[in-house]
């Protein structure tokens, strides 16, 4: 049966660039062609180019990833899939970065519980690492906040004569198409602007 090599790169978005893993996979012998890319995060391995590969992949066909971490960041699912590629598909997989987790110099008894203690340590500080950069990320979020940083879109402005404007709205005199074009919001952005301004007088 002819033995087929599989390429897989992943980074977390689109901006990341994908050069260093793609040098390393066609040095390997890896043809473009056979080179599967995701844009996404490795929290879990719902990912479309992961899924077709894994389509593809049959027994005695060989993964090459760069690292651990591009393959997932998801300590079970790594195992899980490790599990389904080398025992249910019967194919192999080599980490590039760790010498150690390559299945097609393994097979022996010891060599596979190598392995197999390799890769748990590893999944778990791929996974440690995930959770690490969340909770910076969530850290460093409420600390600018803190210092008055706003994140998502700037609030829009309403106009000066905004509480005469609501008055005539709530008498009836304009509509609220009426009201929220002269505020240059939408219809819903009116509402909410309303909903606050009769809770703190605020516009």
């Amino acid at each position: 049966m002819e033995k087929h090599l599989y390429g897989y790169v992943r980074v977390s978005s689109r901006e990341q660039n994908i050069e260093r893993q793609m040098i390393s996979l066609k040095e390997f012998g890896v043809k473009t062609e056979n080179i599967y890319i995701d844009r996404q995060s490795g929290k879990d391995f719902n990912r479309p180019a992961y899924s077709r590969m894994m389509q593809k992949l049959k027994s005695n066909d060989i993964i090459i990833t760069k690292s651990i971490d591009r393959l997932g960041r998801n300590y079970e699912e790594i195992q899980e899939q490790w599990r389904i590629i080398t025992k249910k598909k019967g194919a192999d997989i080599i980490i590039q970065d760790m010498p150690l987790l390559n299945t097609t110099k393994t097979k022996d008894l010891l060599g596979s519980f190598i392995s197999d203690v390799v890769l748990q340590l590893l999944s778990f500080v791929a996974e440690n690492e995930r959770n690490n950069i969340r909770t910076r990320q969530a850290e460093g979020i409420a600390a600018a906040k803190k210092r008055g940083v706003q994140f998502g879109k700037p609030r829009i402005s309403m106009p000066q004569d905004f509480p005469r404007l609501y008055c005539m709205w709530e008498n009836k005199l304009i509509t609220i198409e009426e009201f929220a074009s002269i505020c240059k919001v939408g219809r819903s952005t009116m509402y909410n602007r309303i909903k606050d301004y009769k809770n703190t007088k605020i516009y």
